[in-house]
C-alpha cells in the first residue's frame, strides 16, 4: 500500500539523504529543474538521471544515463516520467537497492507500485516532495 499518511511521508523525507531524480531536465521551464533545486536547497543530495542529457550537469550535478550507473546508496528514486514509463525504472531501483520510489504529481502506476512494495521499497504516488516538505514542516537535512 503506497504511503499516504502525513506521518509516513514525513518519516520517509526525514530519513532520506540521497535522491535520484529520473527525468531531470536542464531546462529552467521544466518542473523537474525547479524541484531538483528546491530539494538541493533543503539539503538533499540529488543525482539527476536522464539519457537525453547524459554527461551534462544540472545544478552542479553530473547527469547519469540510468540508475545502474550510480555508485551511491539511493534513498528515494523520484520519477518525473509518464505513468506508463515507470515499471522499468522501478526494476532499476530494485536492482540498485533503493529504499523508496516517489512518483511525481500525475504519475500513478499501481502495477509498478505493487512490484516495488513486493521488493521491500516504500512507494509514494501522485505527490511532489517539494510540496510535501514545506506542507509537513520538515526541517532541512542535517549538515546542509
Amino acid at each position: 500500500m503506497p504511503l499516504t499518511t502525513d506521518e509516513d511521508i514525513r518519516a520517509l523525507l526525514t530519513e532520506a539523504r540521497t535522491i535520484a531524480l529520473v527525468g531531470a531536465s536542464d531546462r529552467p521551464d521544466r518542473p523537474s529543474y525547479g524541484v531538483m533545486k528546491r530539494l538541493q536547497d533543503h539539503g538533499y543530495r540529488v543525482i539527476p538521471v536522464n539519457p537525453q542529457i547524459t554527461g551534462e550537469h544540472v545544478h552542479g550535478e553530473f547527469v547519469f544515463r540510468e540508475l545502474g550507473q550510480l555508485g551511491d546508496s539511493i534513498d528515494i528514486v523520484d520519477i518525473f516520467r509518464r505513468s506508463d514509463a515507470v515499471e522499468p525504472i522501478v526494476e532499476e531501483a530494485i536492482a540498485i537497492g533503493a529504499k523508496a520510489i516517489w512518483m511525481q504529481l500525475g504519475v500513478v502506476n499501481e502495477a509498478a507500485a505493487a512490484r516495488a512494495e513486493a521488493a521491500g521499497l516504500k512507494v509514494v504516488m501522485d505527490r511532489c516532495p517539494a510540496i510535501e516538505i514545506p506542507r509537513l514542516g520538515i526541517a532541512p537535512v542535517e549538515g546542509a
